[in-house]
C-alpha cells in the first residue's frame, strides 16, 4: 500500500500539471507600429540661398524633401518666350522668370545636386497660373512645356557643359505634381496620368490623411492642423500661416512669436500622430522668407527634433509611393 506521503506528492503533482494545462497561453506580441512618416515639400524652388539652406537641413537631419519646381525659373529674360501658357501669349508668367542666365545655371546646379542627394524633383507647372478652368488639353499643354523646358534647359539658355544623364533624369524622374494655388479639378486629374505622373499633392484634408490612389494617381493632401491660442485649424503651409498671423503683410518684429506658434502647431500635429495612428504628416513651404523667416526657423527647429528620431522617417512623396508600390508587389508574390 503506497504511503500517505507518496499519495500527497502525486496529488500535488497532478494539480500542478492540471494548473499548467488550464493556464492561459502567452499573449501574442503586439504588432510593431509603423514608423512615423513626415513629408516636407517646397513650392516654386526659386532662391539659390534657400536651395542651399534646405539641402543643409537635410544633411543635418537625414531628411529627403520634395521640390515642386516652377519651370519659368529655368528661363532667363532672353529665353522667356520659350514658354507659352494656355490662353496666354508667349513669355507671360504670374511669378516672373529667372533674373539671368547665370541664375539659371546656379539653379540647375542645385537641382542636380538635390537629385543626386536623393531628393525628389517634382512639377509645380510653369507660370503659376490658376488652372481651375483649364481643360485637359490645357493641362497637357502646360505639362508639355514643363517637360520641354526642364529637359532642354541647358541648351535653351546656352549653358555648357550639360551634365551627363541630365536628359534622362528630366524625362524619367519627375513623377509628381502640385497645382499652383492648390487649384485641382477633374480636368487636372484626367491629364495627370496621361502625362505620365504618378502622384498629386494638391489636396487639402481636415487632418492628416492616408493618400488614396485614384485612376493611377496617388493623391496627397496638406492637412489642416490646430494652431494658435484658440487652436483654429489652418492648412499646414507657410503661406497660410503667414496670412493667419499677419494678414499676408510683413511683421518682422513678431518673428519670434510667429516662429514659436508655428513650431508648436507642427509639433502638436506630429505628436498626435506619433502617439496615435501614425498617419503621414505633410508640411508645405515656399522659398520665400515670410515674416522675416519665421516659418523656416520653425521648420528647422521641428525637423532637427523629429527627423532624427529612430521611429521617424522624413521622406519625399516619391519615396513614399515607391515604398507603397514595393510593398504591394511583395504582398502579391505567391498569390
Amino acid at each position: 500500500m503506497p504511503s500517505l506521503s507518496r499519495v500527497a506528492a502525486f496529488a500535488l503533482a497532478s494539480l500542478a500539471c492540471a494548473g499548467a494545462a488550464l493556464a492561459d497561453p502567452p499573449a501574442p506580441p503586439m504588432p510593431a507600429k509603423p514608423k512615423q512618416v513626415v513629408i516636407i515639400s517646397f513650392d516654386s524652388a526659386r532662391d539659390i540661398s534657400q536651395w542651399k539652406r534646405s539641402r543643409a537641413l537635410a544633411q543635418r537631419t537625414g531628411a529627403h524633401f520634395t521640390y515642386f519646381l516652377s519651370c519659368v525659373f529655368l528661363l532667363s529674360p532672353e529665353t522667356r518666350n520659350e514658354y507659352t501658357a494656355p490662353g496666354k501669349t508667349a513669355g507671360k508668367s504670374n511669378i516672373g522668370f529667372a533674373a539671368s542666365k547665370q541664375e539659371v545655371a546656379e539653379r540647375l546646379e542645385q537641382i542636380g545636386l538635390a537629385a543626386h542627394e536623393g531628393h525628389d524633383i517634382a512639377s509645380h507647372a510653369c507660370g503659376h497660373f490658376d488652372g481651375k478652368d483649364w481643360s485637359k488639353a490645357d493641362w497637357l499643354k502646360e505639362f508639355t512645356s514643363f517637360a520641354h523646358i526642364l529637359e532642354n534647359a541647358y541648351a535653351i539658355n546656352g549653358i555648357a557643359p550639360e551634365p551627363a544623364g541630365w536628359r534622362d533624369f528630366a524625362r524619367h524622374s519627375v513623377v509628381g505634381f502640385r497645382a499652383p494655388y492648390l487649384s485641382a479639378s477633374k480636368a487636372l486629374y484626367e491629364a495627370l496620368p496621361a502625362a505620365g505622373y504618378q502622384f498629386d499633392a494638391s489636396g487639402v484634408s481636415q487632418g492628416p490623411a492616408q493618400p488614396p490612389t485614384v485612376g493611377g494617381i496617388t493623391r496627397f493632401s496638406l492637412p489642416q492642423i490646430p494652431e494658435g491660442p484658440k487652436s483654429r485649424p489652418v492648412i499646414a503651409m507657410d503661406y497660410n500661416l503667414y496670412v493667419r498671423h499677419s494678414g499676408g503683410f510683413e511683421k518682422p518684429s513678431k518673428l519670434d512669436e510667429f516662429a514659436e506658434r508655428t513650431y508648436q502647431a507642427f509639433r502638436a500635429a506630429f505628436d498626435a500622430q506619433y502617439q496615435g495612428k501614425r498617419i503621414p504628416l505633410e508640411l508645405g513651404f515656399h522659398f520665400t522668407l515670410m515674416n522675416d523667416g519665421a516659418y523656416w526657423n520653425a521648420l528647422e527647429r521641428f525637423a532637427g527634433e523629429v527627423c532624427v528620431k529612430s521611429e521617424v522617417e522624413c521622406i519625399s512623396f516619391h519615396d513614399y509611393i515607391a515604398r507603397q508600390a514595393a510593398g504591394q508587389k511583395q504582398t502579391s508574390v505567391g498569390g
